[in-house]
């Protein structure tokens, strides 16, 4: 036997995540699974050794940040690992802003914020259960296997919709943006997990457009006139340089970049912090940007719009220095 499928032997992070492919029509086809694509953040968690951990697709450790799927996570037998999207509710539809606020939380503001803003886990894989490695079955294995042990736990960990009939998937995607599904995800019921080293990307998404909503986390330049934003976007916590603003832009985001404060009784944050070579100030977060991304030999993000952000409850500020 594999050491790495040996009850005694868990998966641990940091993982390597299956990626996706995007194209521009609906596949179809007998042996191909259609899911629902949320508006939300990558994320695994970890059933090991008695703790619950919680990794961001990056690699990074976010367990501090989702007080609530931590505990959540504790129903799950030991040596699990689900792998799926972090999503927040309001107003019946998923809210990418209030995710990112919540990535983004210090331990002395994620409890009140996990009570405001309660997170949801749309799990789509099953990676490992009981300690043995899945990712060598196949995709109807492990949805089969993931189902099964969701089932009986209930919100906020479940297993998302998938369905089979690729006429279902067409309607999904047209009717489900109305409560923030930004797409669809095929899998093939045969394929087996597949990281992206290099190679091609196993899975296929097909996206509504290709703007999408961002989180403005930093910028580049001076604060009177910034060159560049710096944001995440929804399935990935890792910071993107975005394209030089236009100079309609430089002003209004100039004017809207709210200041980063320092947290009463937690030491101050950097003021400057790189990614590659860039250095960026990071702010406060709340300011939404629409961005474009294009697919090219390096790729590139470009600022569309920006967007205020919304309305704080007043009894935000007065949680934010909780235990």
């Amino acid at each position: 036997m594999n050491p790495a499928t040996r009850p005694d032997s868990p998966l641990r992070p940091p993982l390597r995540v299956a990626r996706a492919e995007a194209v521009s029509v609906l596949p179809r086809g007998a042996n191909l699974a259609y899911e629902p694509k949320f508006d939300g953040h990558r994320m695994l968690i970890f059933r090991v050794d008695g703790e619950t951990v919680l990794q961001a697709r990056s690699g990074r450790i976010v367990t501090g940040a989702f007080p609530d799927l931590a505990e959540a996570g504790r129903a799950l037998p030991e040596g699990s690992v689900l792998d799926g999207e972090v999503v927040v509710w309001t107003g019946g539809r998923t809210d990418f802003a209030a995710v990112q606020r919540r990535a983004t939380a210090t331990p002395g503001r994620a409890p009140a914020l996990a009570r405001r803003l309660p997170a949801s886990y749309a799990a789509f894989d099953l990676l490992a259960e009981g300690g043995e490695d899945l990712r060598g079955l196949s995709y109807e294995a492990r949805r089969r296997r993931l189902v099964a042990l969701l089932a009986p736990l209930g919100p906020p960990l479940q297993a998302v919709p998938m369905t089979l009939d690729p006429e279902e998937a067409a309607n999904w995607y047209a009717s489900l943006p109305a409560i923030g599904v930004e797409g669809l995800v095929i899998k093939r019921l045969d394929q087996t997990y597949q990281t992206h080293l290099g190679g091609a990307r196993a899975w296929r998404k097909l996206r509504h457009t290709a703007v999408r909503d961002a989180a403005v986390v930093g910028f580049t330049g001076p604060p009177e006139r910034p060159a560049a934003l710096v944001v995440t976007v929804p399935d990935d916590d890792a910071p993107v340089v975005t394209a030089p603003l236009t100079p309609a832009l430089r002003p209004q985001a100039a004017a809207a970049l709210p200041p980063l404060a320092a947290v009463p009784g937690e030491p101050p944050r950097a003021m400057a912090v790189g990614i590659g070579a860039v250095a960026y100030l990071p702010v406060e977060p709340g300011l939404m940007a629409e961005v474009e991304q294009r697919t090219t030999r390096h790729g590139t993000t470009s600022v569309v719009r920006l967007r205020l952000p919304q309305d704080l409850d007043a009894d935000d500020a007065e949680t934010d220095d909780g235990p």
